[in-house]
């Protein structure tokens, strides 16, 4: 089944571009020039990735992630962001926002497609047999992509959550940015390792009651990450 991508950049020469690599990989693709007319989209049809321009007109790139995260409906759609910045604090708040990647212009198409098919792979990827795993108040379902909280449920994305799971299968292991990002990320080579950073940061505003003290995902140090095993 071919992947439907809804790509919204105010520059349609970055749309043509995006559009032709994505559909000669096969993909199916929808653009919009601006956020308001995309996200009438988003509400109407299920994407299965959505590339979003950082600087839009009307709503922006950030606030348009934003309300896609605070959704139920649309928790779970993954995102790429392109942005002409290449400042890290726009890409870094881009990944805090709940996006899964980000792109900086100008890009190559073959990057570009590499990178969309890495993102498509995590979210798409199943373990191989369900599982119900417990660890203080949550609850975490392998076979349905859900955690909930004390019941409540937790909207991750499909990132946050494989980088959850992995954690929470090997309690009491510590593992490094690169580790994570072998395990996690996989084959994706062009994601930096301050991402998992920036991801393990998000996962803890979701799970924590308090972020800066976290009870479930800890730190190690100068080691890397873990889930407690005493938990």
């Amino acid at each position: 089944m071919k992947a439907k991508i809804l790509a919204i950049d105010d520059e349609q020469d970055i749309l043509d571009l995006v559009s032709y690599n994505l559909r000669k990989e096969g993909f199916e693709v929808e653009t919009y020039l601006n956020g308001e007319d995309a996200l009438k989209q988003v509400k109407k049809h299920n994407f299965d990735l959505i590339i979003l321009d950082l600087m839009l007109p009307g709503i922006q790139g950030m606030e348009f992630c934003k309300m896609l995260k605070h959704s139920d409906e649309t928790a779970g759609i993954p995102v790429i962001m392109l942005t002409a910045k290449s400042e890290e604090i726009d890409k870094v708040l881009g990944l805090e926002m709940g996006a899964d990647d980000y792109i900086t212009k100008p890009f190559s198409p073959r990057e570009f497609t590499a990178r969309v098919k890495a993102v498509l792979r995590r979210t798409r990827e199943k373990p191989p047999e369900e599982k119900i795993m417990e660890i203080g108040d949550l609850v975490i379902n392998s076979g349905t992509y859900v955690v909930t909280k004390k019941d409540r449920p937790i909207n991750l994305s499909a990132t946050e959550f494989n980088l959850l799971l992995h954690l929470v299968e090997r309690k009491g292991r510590v593992f490094s940015r690169d580790m994570l990002l072998d395990a996690v990320w996989k084959d994706q080579a062009f994601v930096e390792p301050r991402t998992v950073d920036v991801h393990i940061r998000r996962l803890r505003s979701q799970i924590e009651d308090e972020p800066s003290s976290p009870k479930y995902v800890k730190t190690r140090r100068g080691i890397g990450y873990y889930v407690d095993g005493d938990l």
